[in-house]
């Protein structure tokens, strides 16, 4: 079973966050996987990117071929009726 602690690294030493793994003091075999950095980019860039980008989408009308939203996410997720709810 595959259970997830936070640590952070500082040198060889791995520095627990939260919950500290309890094997007694038998050897662990452990994975570290390094997290990316925060983008360095201010909030203000960012908004101002996704703003720009979703202009395009709506300049292209990429959706315009949907006449009923609601059927085509049905049909894309492949929803089921609920038990006890018509549609």
């Amino acid at each position: 079973m595959q259970r997830i602690f936070e640590a952070i690294l500082k040198g060889n030493v791995l520095e627990w966050a939260n919950e500290v793994p309890t094997e007694g003091d038998r050897p662990v075999r452990v994975y570290v996987i390094l997290q990316e950095e925060r983008s360095t980019l201010s909030a203000e860039f960012r908004r101002k990117r996704i703003v720009e980008i979703l202009e395009k989408i709506a300049a292209n009308n990429v959706f315009a071929e949907i006449s009923d939203p609601v059927e085509w996410q049905r049909d894309l997720r492949q929803d089921r009726p609920l038990p006890g709810r018509g549609e």
